[in-house]
């Protein structure tokens, strides 16, 4: 079946939607679905999306491509929406670089049943199912009526109140009325009316774009979060012009991320700015305030009183009769007042508990209420029900949403888990009762009917399949501040691994301490837990809920149907157990353990294939120093650096403090030298940074301390490990060089006839900082970091094949220094002159990159011919072929 996954979109979470889309064309099971990407962009178009884009960080990454960029002289990404005035033609020009363009009569050549991972506007709301009904193609989800409801906030308001449903005050602020009336007196009557604190929501948007809550009795604060619903913001001149060309930029680019900001193009006091560079200009003319409004506004919003409580998500689905059944609702426990894009989607932030922390008889009302609220608003297939317990007991639904988040730490996924679907597995699901529902309208009702029963049978042909698979054990977990991204690593792996026709995934969750690792077999629900604390939490404490038992019960013949051979209980092992359960490993740890090569030690004890470097490799690339050591002493560039122990700093800090000022100047980069992913590097501008670093890294105990922290502008959650030394290092800045960026570069390693090992290094990508470093949403959050790949070394083509291989050469020099086998991350500066010589320095050795979904490894392994299945096939065929060799 030809599945055509519609992603991207034309709302403001269209990135979310990208993502999501990413998701679904990984995880379609390959022996049942061919996965056909199908990307909408700003304006509309359908495109047959060539499927290496489909792996770039954003969808600005590639779209629109860089030729039809306009000149700019900042590195702020624009969407297509900028590029107002194409023509029909060149608008043709443009996406036959990333696809083909598709007309809608054109889709059914292409697609048998198109799977919607679209949100917002022209995706939720009717539109595209409208569309796909017009020329008979089924599609998951909720029809056409129920989209049309949940898409709009206020008519779901009412329809929930008239159904029986509670529901928090509220009102209806409209445009017009904020315009024409005194701003106190609206405030004075909604306060005095909803009370405080006030829920201040644009109606239709999703993702928690545009949403507020004003806590305080402030006029002043309450008009800026209306205009910020509205998608409003006022300039005042002076303040912009007090702004440093940097803080300029850095101002814009928020301005105009569409998830937070009034996006682009917009209008500035009635004129219509298409790019940052005119409004930058534009700003720097002005002496009068500026109003900027975004062309995607809203005409109404909702302000609701503000419920204490707790808040909660729940899926519901429908079995094969048509019945709802909701699944575990979970509680959202947020580090702020609004579980905001960054705590949806970036795993360590907030904490997802499932079920929800309350009594048996209040978890199964909230069920109950959200399967009644599913067939009052007619829904189908399956929905996402938010909602809150108030300190009164009082259930209270909202924002029914009929297409949920499909990133794999999404509601969608972490939920059915808890029934014994693995994502896979849940998509099938979806299909099969998504053409059953297609199936009650009457319309094709042949041609759907026999792609059901061609379906089932395939299903039932999977349940019987005896082939041999290769068992993969997954190691993902560890105790390190890099715990949360290894678990999303691992999950990525396994999900990549779980849809194939070759390998059979095995999550293995390793904790304890560097004297005492700590091994579990983990079933599909505790691995999908938020992050490595609650996957921890879970197993110290283990127990099926009743509520879950119940569920599993009530889903049984779903189960039955689509989970073959799930592992569906938690099992403590030790490292030799893994002999007779796994024929290879897959470390997806981060730092130690992992990177250092302990727990390659243990499998080569036991003769167990894995990926990644050796233990000797792994052991001098986990330690910064080490490595800037060994390869300064073969000829390639480093920074200046010097390592800082806690017992000289204790003892006299002020001769180290002035021996650091002797060799380095500030700025310098400050960071741990034995973690990655970005963990606890800042830059520090002057002695008391310095000193509040220090104080930070060698805490007596976990917390941190308060006045060191701010003065280190660490936020809330922020991981900052405690060590006994680290590493300062002199700030790489371009100097005399014309060009100046930073890079990131993947590899893979493959043995020739011969038995020797060669390195494929793949283009590396530009990574574009948006703070002083590179952070940890940059690489790892989906739709946040900004990757150009191949990277921006000059604009003609010959001249940049001259320095990017120079580039490669030395990133190749610098993996075979450091004896790097199967894979690994090298991330680096370069400064390239006018007569185009190159020069690489190196920062960085990742000998087990991080392998989430959005991390630009995959953007280049896409340029080599590789979706990610493929990049992790190879990974585990050169581990398998070394111990074969080794073993000779």
């Amino acid at each position: 079946m030809k599945v055509g996954i519609f992603f991207g979109g034309q709302s403001r979470e269209r990135e979310i939607s990208f993502a999501g889309g990413r998701t679904v064309y990984d995880n379609l099971n390959k022996s049942i679905f061919e996965a056909v990407p199908i990307f909408i962009d700003s304006f509309g178009h359908f495109i047959l999306l060539d499927w290496q884009f489909i792996y770039k960080g954003t969808i600005r990454d590639f779209y629109p491509p860089v030729e039809f960029m306009p000149a700019s002289n900042n590195p702020i990404q624009i969407y297509a929406d900028s590029l107002t005035d194409l023509t029909e033609e060149e608008w043709d020009q443009l996406i036959s670089k990333v696809g083909k363009k598709l007309t809608p009569d054109q889709l059914t050549h292409y697609v048998d049943f198109a799977f919607l991972a679209l949100h917002g506007p022209y995706g939720e709301d009717g539109n595209i199912q409208g569309l796909l009904e017009w020329y008979g193609i089924p599609y998951s989800g909720a029809g056409i009526l129920p989209s049309a409801i949940g898409i709009n906030k206020i008519a779901q308001k009412q329809l929930i109140s008239q159904s029986g449903f509670a529901v928090p005050r509220s009102r209806i602020l409209s445009k017009t009325d904020w315009d024409k009336n005194n701003k106190e007196k609206i405030y004075e009557v909604l306060k005095a009316e909803i009370g405080l604190p006030m829920v201040i929501k644009s109606p239709h948007q999703g993702s928690s774009i545009g949403v507020s809550i004003l806590n305080d009795d402030d006029v002043s604060k309450f008009e800026a979060l209306i205009q910020k619903s509205f998608f409003i913001q006022v300039i005042n001149p002076s303040e912009w012009k007090s702004f440093s060309e940097e803080e300029k930029i850095k101002f814009i680019a928020r301005l105009v991320d569409i998830r937070e900001g009034v996006g682009l193009p917009v209008y500035a006091n009635e004129l219509l700015i298409n790019t940052p560079d005119a409004l930058i200009n534009y700003l720097n003319k002005q002496e009068d305030e500026v109003q900027l409004k975004a062309l995607q506004t809203e005409d109404q919003l909702l302000i609701e009183s503000f419920i204490e409580g707790k808040e909660f998500s729940c899926i519901v689905i429908q079995d094969e009769n048509g019945n709802p059944i909701a699944l575990p609702p979970t509680e959202i426990r947020k580090g702020k007042d609004v579980f905001d894009y960054r705590s949806k989607y970036l795993p360590g932030i907030s904490r997802k508990i499932t079920p929800i922390n309350e009594d048996l008889d209040v978890i199964e009302n909230i069920r109950r209420s959200c399967s009644s609220l599913f067939k009052a608003l007619q829904v189908n297939v399956y929905a996402r029900i938010d909602g809150f317990v108030g300190k009164d007991g009082q259930i209270y639904l909202n924002d029914p949403n009929t297409t949920s988040g499909m990133l794999p730490s999404s509601f969608f996924f972490h939920q059915a888990a808890e029934i014994g679907l693995n994502p896979s597995q849940f998509l099938s699901y979806i299909i099969r009762t998504s053409l059953a529902e297609r199936l009650k309208s009457g319309k094709n009702h042949r041609s759907i009917q026999q792609m059901i029963i061609q379906l089932d049978e395939k299903l039932q042909a999977l349940k019987t399949q005896e082939e041999k698979k290769i068992n993969v054990g997954i190691i993902m977990g560890g105790f390190s501040t890099e715990r949360h991204i290894s678990v999303e690593s691992g999950r990525n792996i396994f999900e990549k691994l779980s849809s194939s026709t070759k390998y059979f995934p095995i999550p293995i969750f390793l904790t304890g301490n560097e004297a005492k690792h700590e091994l579990y077999v983990l079933p599909i629900n505790i691995m999908l837990k938020d992050n490595a604390d609650d996957i921890k939490e879970k197993l110290s404490d283990f127990h099926v809920h009743p509520v879950i038992e119940q569920i599993k019960f009530e889903c049984e013949d779903i189960t039955q149907k689509y989970a073959a051979h799930a592992i569906t209980e938690f099992q403590k092992i030790a490292y030799s157990d893994l002999v007779d359960k796994i024929d290879a490993a897959f470390i997806a740890l981060h730092g130690r353990p992992g990177e250092d090569g302990a727990v390659q030690t243990e499998l080569e004890k036991l003769g167990i294939p894995y990926n990644g470097s050796g233990v000797e490799s792994s052991q001098v690339t986990i330690n910064k120093f080490e490595t800037n050591e060994k390869l300064r002493k073969h000829g390639i560039l480093v920074a200046d650096h010097q390592l800082i122990f806690e017992e000289e700093w204790n003892q006299n800090k002020d001769t180290v403090i002035q021996e650091i000022e002797e060799k380095l100047s500030y700025p310098l980069i400050a960071k741990p030298a034995d973690d990655g992913c970005s963990s606890a590097v800042k830059k520090i501008k002057n002695r008391e940074e310095l000193e509040a670093f220090a104080g930070m890294m060698f805490r007596p105990e976990a917390q941190f301390i308060e006045e060191l922290a701010h003065v280190l502008h660490l936020k809330r959650n922020e991981e900052f490990p405690q060590k006994t030394f680290f590493l300062l290092e002199e700030l790489i800045e371009k100097k005399d060089a014309a060009h100046f960026l930073e890079i990131t570069g993947g590899l893979l390693t493959h043995f020739d006839a011969n038995g020797k090992i060669q390195y494929e290094i793949f283009e590396p990508s530009e990574a574009l900082a948006s703070g002083e470093v590179l952070s940890l949403e940059e690489k790892f959050l989906a739709g946040e970091g900004q990757n150009i790949t191949p990277a921006r070394y000059t604009k003609s083509l010959s001249d940049y094949e001259k320095v990017a291989n120079q580039v490669k050469e030395t990133l190749r020099k610098t993996a075979e220094v450091l004896s790097i086998e199967g894979y690994a991350r090298i991330d680096a500066f370069v400064r390239i002159y006018d007569d185009l010589r190159a020069e690489t320095i190196i920062i960085e050795v990742n000998s087990l990159p991080g392998m989430t979904p959005a991390t630009c490894i995959f953007h280049q392994t896409a340029i080599n011919g590789y979706k990610p299945y493929d990049f992790i096939d190879k990974i585990l065929e050169f581990g398998m072929k070394r111990i074969q060799k080794t073993s000779v």
